[in-house]
């Protein structure tokens, strides 16, 4: 733990706040978020599916507008961008906690995902410019803390929901009140790497740059399984540790290990690994080896189903805890290997140009693969189950990975990761 504070200390201080600031923004978010359909559906008294309704407004507000805050980013700069999302997600969360009309809960949900899209793009934009030649140490550092705030999020809020639920948006909408005071104080302003023809380019050009960067878009669509299978963590995984261990303390406890085992391993590791990978492996052959391992997170899964479920007893709770249990661990080892190189691939491919945007298109990619691999998930296992057929859905999640692997395997080996697109001329500076 030293060494990594050491490693923080020896980047800028602008670097450093970044870091502080996306632990604070984990730290604030899941300390509420895991917390609201609870609120919705039980304080509230609201229907599953209005529950549903506010819920996925907030994704889809986030995720559909990652694409307009990178190029807000880019073009108006990083701090403002970022400042106006912490601002935002205050009054978002305020008004989640102190209202009950429908309207309003729908008007703060949004407002929360468009905060999201506004400051996302733009923090891992500006984080890769000033580490500079260091950016994938930086992004091992910025997952740790990233990491560390999803871990201490969900801890922080159930003590304050125990009191009240909106004491807990009070208090998370607090943290960002003050993380904006120090980002508005203390945070450097950064615009993006200079561009003589950012003036005369519009916004629809500077997205055509974008969208038709073909190597940039071949990496998206190669990696947008990997976020589909990272975020079983969060469905397959405590479905199944309920399907076995039923509902009740096992299950509870159960879930609670899946979070916290990966949390902590990528806090306690994943410097070291990322320092290991830059001299053994290289960028490609890292994310390649990541994708790999979250192929393999699903074979104890998929081991599992050949066991009969015992009765009551500590059999039946290793088999509920034991396999789901791995799996996290080997998602937690596969975003290790493959994240800090994703992040410094995206840059490399966006020619040093328009970073901020290309990271927004890359998180709305990235968002639709988590939607739809949700669903296809979720619709799997229910024919899984009605089929009689446990195995499925864990064979075509481990298939799903290697398919991912052995297509970034090929751009690596075409040269397609390293090579970064020459930057076009637009018309009206020819």
């Amino acid at each position: 733990m030293n060494g990594m504070l050491t490693q923080v200390r020896s980047f800028e201080r602008s670097v450093q706040l970044l870091m502080v600031n996306q632990f604070t923004i984990n730290l604030g978010f899941y300390m509420l978020m895991p917390y609201l359909a609870q609120h919705l559906a039980g304080s509230l008294g609201l229907a599953a599916w209005l529950v549903g309704l506010i819920l996925g407004v907030r994704n889809f507000s986030q995720q559909g507008m990652f694409l307009f805050g990178g190029t807000l980013a880019d073009r108006l700069g990083y701090k403002p961008v970022i400042v106006a999302g912490l601002l935002l997600r205050i009054v978002g969360f305020a008004v989640l906690g102190l209202v009950d009309s429908l309207p309003a809960l729908l008007a703060a949900s949004a407002a929360t995902g468009l905060a999201g899209a506004l400051f996302n793009p733009a923090v891992r934009a500006y984080l890769a410019q000033d580490a500079g030649e260091r950016r994938v140490e930086a992004f091992a550092l910025f997952n740790v803390f990233y990491q560390a705030g999803i871990l201490l999020g969900p801890l922080v809020g159930i003590a304050l929901t125990g009191v009240s639920f909106r004491l807990t948006c009070v208090v998370a909408a607090g943290v960002f009140a003050v993380l904006s005071v120090v980002q508005i104080r203390a945070l450097p302003a950064r615009t993006a790497p200079p561009d003589p023809d950012r003036s005369a380019v519009s916004v629809l050009s500077q997205w055509r740059t974008v969208v038709t960067n073909r190597p940039f878009l071949l990496f998206s669509l190669a990696m947008i399984g990997s976020y589909a299978l990272s975020f079983q963590v969060y469905l397959a995984l405590p479905l199944e540790v309920k399907r076995v261990a039923g509902d009740g303390h096992v299950n509870t406890v159960g879930v609670g290990l899946l979070f916290a085992a990966s949390g902590l391993a990528t806090i306690f590791c994943q410097t070291r690994l990322t320092t290991w990978c830059k001299r053994r492996l290289g960028p490609g052959l890292s994310m390649v080896a990541g994708l790999g391992c979250l192929a393999v997170a699903f074979l104890p899964l998929l081991a599992a189903t050949a066991v009969t479920v015992p009765g009551q007893g500590p059999a039946r709770w290793a088999l509920a805890v034991g396999p789901p249990l791995v799996s996290a661990l080997f998602i937690a080892l596969g975003t290790m290997l493959a994240y800090p190189f994703e992040m410094d691939t995206i840059v490399a491919l966006a020619g040093n140009r328009y970073v901020a945007t290309h990271y927004g298109l890359y998180n709305t990619i990235s968002g639709i693969g988590i939607t739809v691999g949700n669903l296809l998930t979720g619709v799997t296992l229910d024919a899984a189950r009605n089929a009689g057929a446990p195995a499925l859905p864990w064979a075509v999640l481990a298939a799903t990975g290697g398919a991912c692997a052995l297509a970034v395997l090929g751009l690596h080996r075409t040269g397609r990761l390293t090579l970064a697109p020459e930057p076009r001329p637009h018309p009206a500076t020819v």
